[in-house]
């Protein structure tokens, strides 16, 4: 919920992101819905989380770069970054493409 805060991800967006119903996320942040472990969105969540990690490494910390850059057309994803995260695939793409850019560094 805090990266999603950080990142100005609508609650909407966080829903499609973890395959929940935007409900789940209102009580997920109203702290009356935890995730469950052995559910799939438990695995999304982990996935959500380290392209945030990724992602604050790669700008330093710096949240408006970050929520500049997920915002942003990215020629190399060929989407805004933001948009990928509704779909499984895309939310994977976007992992690897962070990772191997936060190699570089």
């Amino acid at each position: 919920m805090k990266a999603a805060e950080i990142l100005d991800l609508p609650q909407n967006q966080l829903a499609a992101t973890l395959g929940v119903s935007a409900a789940t996320v209102s009580r997920m942040k109203s702290g009356a819905y935890l995730l469950d472990p052995a559910r799939k969105e438990w695995e999304l969540a982990v996935l959500w989380v380290r392209a945030f990690r990724s992602l604050d490494a790669i700008t330093g910390g710096r949240d408006e770069a970050s929520r500049a850059w997920l915002h942003s057309a990215n020629r190399d994803l060929r989407a805004r970054p933001v948009d990928l995260l509704s779909s499984l695939t895309g939310v994977v793409h976007l992992v690897e493409y962070l990772d191997e850019a936060r190699a570089r560094i």
